[in-house]
């Protein structure tokens, strides 16, 4: 998780050199529209995991095949219907609405086409990799994601020898990358689970009519979810144009970096805790969600301090060339990440828990708000940073109901749950005192040793603070156990 976060990060800057401020905004522009069409196919995702998830807690044999089978089936409709909207609507949208300079309208009709391809690859690895993940084999899911952003890294890297449209090119050359991370999802789960993958036309109703039900709501949920990040970058390129679509593209490399590496982690505890629940051992689930929750912010903490600290510093060595409002939307972003981390462990619960219609509901209604927010903002010429942080605001609003839901639904609360409250908050308050520290001391943000020093103190202090404050007596001793299995290994 450490190496892919350095190596995407590291990759960020070598794009954004490559293709220069212009194409780098023209290109999550365009991926953002193309994103926007894959709602279906995100609502499946969260579906497919879940249901292979629920019969593996019920060992039954056989029903993986049939669920594979469906999921297979379901994935192929949605290719379609998705084709349809995209070459349609998307590809009106694209040409007759976005702001995007005349002389390279032609370059991003062929990014677009080559970015729904990538797509479509990506509808068919879902049903292989949910049942990767689905019989917790994280070794092949962890090699395999440093494989994909150092293969990543390389095809960057590639760009200067070619003497095509660079933009034209990075789209080509990720298009390859998608049929081929496919391949290897596919190959893994024949190899090890060739009687659960193998394919047969499925005519079981009730079961499409179950995977349907949860699916819709779902569906709703993440039509919210692309609305407030694709939805609000067209809305700031409308006002602002791709320049401003360039500082947004960065601080989402950022997010989706940290977004990876914190989902890796709960990726592997999310089969056991959608499983815990699917046993009735619900006391154990909700000891899990808490402790996940802690553990995962605990540890982003560290990682994204030094660089809150930093921003501008970090910035410059990393992107060279840094665009307008790039400190402050990634200073946001990392905020944002930090509360996504919470915030994790509870929507994997919802999933668990399966009625998830009131869930949906208020989630995608608190996710819409970004849309309104963000272009009255920008309508009133207020500043694009207050569109960010309305952002921020409204995630952290969607963490507090995740909890009160689950909570209600479960009926139990977590041992000491009121620990878990007051050690987020003591390592808060800790983490906003460095800060305050460093930009009120050390204001010499060019000063190589100040970026050293605030970054190793800080990591230090906190990391000794989450020791003392953060965990509990036998979360102390299961740490240190784990420390000497990997010492004696």
């Amino acid at each position: 998780m450490i190496l892919v976060l350095g190596v995407s990060l590291y990759t960020s800057r070598i794009i954004l050199q490559q293709l220069g401020i212009e194409d780098f905004g023209i290109f999550n522009l365009i991926a953002g529209v193309v994103i926007m069409f894959t709602f279906l196919n995100n609502a499946m995702n969260s579906t497919i995991q879940r249901f292979f998830n629920v019969e593996l807690a019920k060992n039954k044999n056989g029903t993986l095949s049939k669920l594979f089978s469906a999921s297979l089936q379901i994935q192929f409709l949605l290719i379609i219907l998705f084709l349809v909207l995209a070459e349609s609507i998307g590809l009106w949208f694209l040409n007759y609405k976005l702001n995007i300079p005349a002389s390279r309208i032609k370059a991003a009709n062929y990014v677009y086409q080559f970015t729904l391809l990538i797509t479509v690859l990506n509808f068919l690895k879902i049903p292989f990799n949910a049942m990767i993940i689905a019989y917790e084999r994280m070794r092949f899911f962890a090699i395999l994601s440093v494989i994909e952003v150092v293969l990543k890294l390389a095809l960057v890297f590639s760009l200067s020898y070619f003497g095509a449209d660079k933009l034209i090119m990075y789209a080509v050359l990720l298009c390859f990358l998608a049929g081929l991370i496919l391949l290897f999802n596919y190959k893994y789960a024949k190899r090890n689970f060739n009687e659960d993958v193998l394919f047969y036309f499925q005519k079981d109703k009730n079961l499409w009519r179950e995977m349907a039900s949860f699916s819709g709501w779902s569906l709703f949920g993440n039509v919210a979810l692309l609305s407030s990040n694709q939805g609000v970058a067209i809305v700031l390129n409308l006002f602002l144009g791709v320049f401003i679509n360039a500082t947004m593209g960065i601080a989402n490399q950022i997010n989706a970096a940290l977004f990876t590496f914190i989902s890796n982690l709960q990726i592997a505890f999310k089969p056991q805790a959608i499983q815990s629940y699917a046993s009735g051992n619900i006391q154990a689930h909700i000891n899990f969600l808490f402790q996940t929750s802690k553990v995962s912010y605990f540890l982003l903490l560290v990682l994204v301090l030094p660089l809150l600290m930093n921003m501008e510093q970090v910035l410059n060595i990393w992107l060279g060339v840094v665009p307008e409002y790039a400190i402050e939307f990634s200073k946001l972003i990392l905020v944002f990440a930090l509360i996504d981390a919470l915030a994790g462990p509870f929507w994997m619960s919802a999933n668990a828990i399966g009625n998830i219609k009131n869930y949906q509901i208020v989630i995608g209604v608190i996710l819409l708000l970004n849309l309104p927010f963000a272009y009255l903002i920008l309508y009133l010429d207020y500043s694009p940073v207050y569109v960010m942080l309305v952002k921020v605001v409204l995630n952290f609003l969607g963490y507090i109901y995740r909890i009160k839901y689950v909570l209600n639904k479960t009926g139990v609360l977590p041992q000491k749950h009121n620990l878990y409250y007051g050690t987020i908050l003591i390592i808060s308050i800790i983490a906003c005192l460095l800060y305050i520290l460093k930009n009120q001391y050390f204001t010499q943000d060019s000063d190589y040793a100040v970026l050293v020093f605030s970054s190793a103190a800080s990591v230090l202090v906190l990391s000794t603070a989450i020791w003392f404050f953060g965990f509990t007596k036998t979360e102390k001793n299961s740490l240190i156990t784990l420390g000497k299995k990997l010492i004696n290994r």
